[in-house]
């Protein structure tokens, strides 16, 4: 029998995308898809070692409070687990470990870089090398863009898929590494998955709006050495249908949303693989 897929998104503390990317799970094939809130991770009553897809949602996690997403990593590094001798941080390395998928989107993204799970140069999960920061155009960016997927990168979710059309929601999207040994390294190793770019998806580009937050090199979404971490700014689960797109009462368009390609890669790499 094939093997059946389970797939958890994390709620509370200021996500509001988790419905979304529940649906696009399901979409995707997913057997079975649980909306958790943290809470019930830390309290014990559900485990991440039971799932095989952790989906890190959009949202303003605790009020972006201290940066997007760094109270929330905090909160992850340093809290156990009621009545053991664990952190929940133990539990997403061997998760990790286990060779499962990741997949954080806007704010799941900016908590991933900032725990240290992204890049993870060398394995190091707990090390952050990059950082997502305050837009350069001073404000929260509500628009759709157009990214340039790279063919060489090891990146599960985006395999086969040369450009996508996304819209961004943020007020700290801008992409920087902590210098540039990190940002060289980042290209030598093909784990920038994602770029900002015109409308032909050929080149990266720093011009705005196109790069709606002045994203160093472009640089939309990335991920670890093994292509099972990936963090993308731009909302996948907000393109799951043709009347999800702006101009859908304009253009004739293919039924299926170009963000359910993200998932549906991540489902079926699981179903064939031994995670």
């Amino acid at each position: 029998m094939p093997k059946k897929v389970r797939s958890i998104v994390i709620t509370g503390n200021g996500t509001n995308c988790e419905m979304e990317m529940a649906h696009a799970c399901r979409l995707a094939g997913s057997d079975e898809v649980d909306i958790i809130h943290i809470s019930e991770l830390l309290h014990g009553g559900k485990r991440l070692d039971n799932y095989h897809f952790l989906n890190l949602p959009g949202g303003f996690l605790d009020g972006d409070d201290l940066g997007a997403a760094k109270a929330g990593a905090n909160r992850i590094l340093s809290a156990k687990i009621t009545g053991k001798d664990e952190k929940l941080y133990d539990q997403l390395v061997r998760f990790i470990s286990d060779g499962k998928l990741i997949l954080g989107i806007c704010n799941g993204f900016q908590l991933m870089v900032k725990l240290g799970l992204l890049p993870s140069f060398d394995g190091n999960y707990s090390n952050q090398t990059v950082t997502l920061t305050f837009n350069d155009s001073g404000r929260f960016e509500d628009r759709w863009v157009y990214l340039r997927i790279n063919s060489d990168s090891p990146c599960v979710f985006t395999r086969e898929i040369e450009g996508i059309y996304l819209p961004v929601r943020h007020g700290e999207g801008k992409f920087t590494a902590k210098n540039d040994e990190a940002l060289e390294r980042l290209h030598k190793d093909n784990l920038i998955a994602a770029q900002y770019s015109d409308e032909d998806f050929k080149d990266a580009t720093m011009n705005y709006p196109l790069n709606p937050n002045g994203s160093v090199d472009g640089i939309a979404g990335i991920c670890n050495e093994t292509g099972r971490l990936f963090g993308l700014m731009p909302h996948p689960e907000a393109y799951l249908h043709f009347t999800n797109h702006p101009r859908w009462t304009r253009e004739k368009l293919p039924e299926e949303g170009m963000g359910l390609s993200i998932f549906k890669n991540a489902i079926d790499f699981i179903r064939k693989s031994d995670v």
